[in-house]
């Protein structure tokens, strides 16, 4: 069962009326946005992705900080302040990189975030791992408090092991910064010595 706007369905068929109300909701149509940027390997420019994120930092009214750990490999932290700035923050870790797409492989272009009747989203990047990065919206939509000060990044360099992005950021005093006390991630393994 997936929930939305208070409506709990199975995945069958979607009328009109509810393919109409999902297609229309703020966070889909923002998730949609962002996997349509193909942000593909071996060659990223991150900037499209820094620009969509600049955007929506800008429309939740939060801080937007672009780190540049190595050249071309951006960290950008978007910071939703917690209650509690004193206490350790939770880090919600995302990526902007997406492996090589072969179009003939797909029933659906793989940068078109094409939505069917079921209300499912087909593109490259849509589990892994685009849809970290705006979940968090509709929390702030709704005006909830965290305690604890919630970073959400976006590393790029992932998808060929994150050791020119990820590996290399948590190793620099700005993330110690981020008083990291619980970070969330795909299950990414880092052995930092």
């Amino acid at each position: 069962l997936l929930e939305n706007e208070g409506i709990v369905r199975t995945m069958s068929s979607l009328t009109t009326e509810q393919l109409q109300c999902w297609e229309n909701n703020e966070e889909i149509k923002i998730f949609r946005e962002y996997l349509r940027i193909p942000s593909v390997h071996p060659d990223i420019d991150y900037d499209e992705c820094i620009d969509f994120l600049r955007r929506q930092a800008a429309t939740l009214n939060l801080p937007i900080e672009v780190y540049e750990v190595n050249p071309k490999k951006p960290v950008v932290i978007i910071t939703w302040q917690g209650t509690d700035p004193a206490a350790t923050s939770i880090i919600l870790n995302s990526h902007m990189d997406v492996v090589p797409v072969y179009p003939e492989h797909w029933t659906h272009p793989p940068f078109s975030a094409h939505l069917d009747r079921e209300g499912r989203i087909y593109a490259r990047g849509a589990q892994d791992m685009k849809c970290v990065g705006v979940q968090y919206r509709a929390l702030k939509r709704e005006g909830v408090c965290l305690k604890r000060t919630l970073h959400v990044l976006f590393v790029p360099d992932e998808e060929t092991g994150g050791v020119l992005g990820m590996k290399d950021f948590v190793r620099t005093e700005r993330f110690r910064e981020l008083n990291c006390g619980f970070a969330l991630d795909e299950g990414v393994y880092f052995h930092i010595s």
